[in-house]
């Protein structure tokens, strides 16, 4: 299909600016948080039902706080970084007095007292919830389609499918429907929707935006995030989502203030391994072209970029193994009184996980304990790995998975996404950057990954990458 790299209206000038942009609008009095937020839910009515994107949208209550803040304004309040901006939040997360079904029959009408610890910090720093964004039952797969909303279609061509587990926060930001949104990411769910949206999601690090409330606190798998429609978007939320909080065992006892300084950087020198495969994992030829098609950029910026992966063979047994643990007691008491209600593959993953034996748990602990240490080593040597975010382009979306990749038959529905869940076994910080399109227009993305905790470093070179290309101002026709 074809894309469209501006934007036709007014309205649609001002909801593409940069949520920093926005926000100094807001600041100076240029524009009203209410015209903003007005402006979005034009978009939201005209572009949503061809998406499927915003799937519980609370219009009365954004505009009520966006007259409330515009009013707190005036009378001269301290505005927060995030101040009168809109945002949209994963339909996982908690949100007080907003429904939150996590894509589930079991949780359609559940209306949550409390906000997620991440949810709270952004509305403390201003933003405005103006909705829920769609995600997969329990967020389980990259495929962003539910039986309580429905499909989320992808933007640049609505046969296709978005990615998940934050498909709906991905295609809200491509198509103007929101400044910024929140995320999460197990095995890719930041990333892989990122990719197929054009958008920026990043991975933090574990910790560096901690979750509180839930029953694997010690548990370094899963992790909570921005998404943002430019590098320094992501930045910006980061700045205001990390931090520490001491419910959190996991929690990085640092501030997120320097997210929002510059990300300039000279990248002279700095050493990038690239990996076009992890070793000759099936990858398809079409999105392996577009990436591979990138690599000169980083040279360009005066990187020493060499082709050369650390050994990640290990990766699949970890990944497989704690994600069963963690479905099997997240899922005990669903599989025990809501079993009908749950799709296939959330029953399979969790099944697994309540037949593990202590010992197999325990070994994949062994296993990721030795390639922490490999991989200490082999980031003594470089400072970034580059990789593909997927292994596929955007598929159909009438299809729930990949079943095979060049011909190699895939055994499980986690297996396609192997570039961002060898990742996740890491605990590295990763994210993913827009890096084209196929020759059908589809969008992939790049997958970056620095060093413990190095969440700067990995900004500061995806902004580089970033400015070097431009492929973030490519617009799907959906809103053309």
């Amino acid at each position: 299909m074809q894309n469209s790299s501006e934007s036709s209206s007014p309205g649609s000038d001002l909801i593409f600016k940069t949520a920093r942009e926005q926000a100094r609008l807001i600041a100076k009095g240029e524009i009203s948080s209410e015209e903003l937020v007005n402006a979005h839910l034009t978009q939201i009515d005209q572009v949503n039902p061809a998406v499927n994107a915003i799937v519980t949208l609370v219009a009365d209550s954004a505009l009520d706080q966006a007259c409330e803040a515009d009013m707190a304004r005036m009378a001269g309040e301290k505005m927060g970084p995030l101040y009168g901006l809109p945002i949209a939040i994963k339909d996982l997360q908690n949100t007080a007095g907003i429904r939150t079904t996590q894509g589930s029959p079991i949780y359609e009408h559940y209306v949550p007292t409390s906000d997620a610890l991440i949810v709270e910090r952004v509305k403390n720093a201003g933003a405005i919830v103006i909705g829920k964004s769609n995600t997969p039952e329990f967020g389980a797969g990259s495929q962003t389609f539910n039986p309580v909303f429905g499909s989320t279609k992808n933007s640049y061509d609505v046969s296709k499918t978005c990615g998940g587990s934050s498909g709906g926060a991905g295609v809200a930001l491509a198509t103007g429907m929101t400044t910024i949104a929140t995320g999460s990411d197990l095995g890719g769910s930041l990333r892989n929707p990122a990719a197929w949206s054009n958008v920026v999601g990043i991975r933090p690090s574990p910790g560096r935006v901690p979750s509180i409330n839930g029953d694997l606190g010690w548990s370094n798998l899963s992790t909570d995030g921005p998404m943002g429609r430019t590098v320094d978007d992501v930045a910006f939320q980061l700045s205001v989502m990390a931090g520490h909080d001491n419910r959190s065992p996991l929690s990085i006892c640092a501030s997120g203030s320097q997210f929002a300084d510059s990300l300039e950087r000279d990248f002279k020198g700095a050493r990038i391994a690239w990996s076009k495969d992890l070793g000759g994992r099936p990858i398809d030829a079409e999105n392996s072209r577009v990436t591979e098609a990138q690599k000169h950029v980083f040279e360009d910026l005066g990187c020493v970029v060499e082709d050369d992966e650390p050994d990640l063979s290990s990766t699949d047994e970890i990944f497989q193994s704690l994600r069963a643990y963690s479905f099997g007691i997240k899922h005990e008491t669903h599989m025990r009184d809501h079993r009908d209600k749950m799709k296939e593959t959330v029953i399979w993953n969790a099944e697994r996980g309540l037949q593990m034996s202590a010992l197999e748990l325990a070994h994949a602990e062994r296993l990721r304990t030795r390639l922490w240490e490999q991989l200490m080593t082999f980031f003594d040597k470089y400072e970034f790995l580059a990789l593909p975010v997927t292994s596929v382009p955007p598929f159909s979306i009438e299809d729930e998975y990949p079943t095979e990749i060049n011909g190699v038959e895939l055994e499980t529905y986690l297996d396609w996404m192997w570039p961002c869940y060898t990742i996740s076994a890491t605990g590295l910080p990763a994210m993913s950057v827009p890096a084209g399109f196929t020759k059908d227009g589809l969008p992939v993305g790049l997958q970056l990954v620095g060093r413990p905790r190095d969440e700067m470093g990995l900004l500061q070179l995806a902004s580089a990458f970033e400015g070097e290309t431009n492929f973030h101002k490519q617009r799907p026709s959906v809103v053309g």
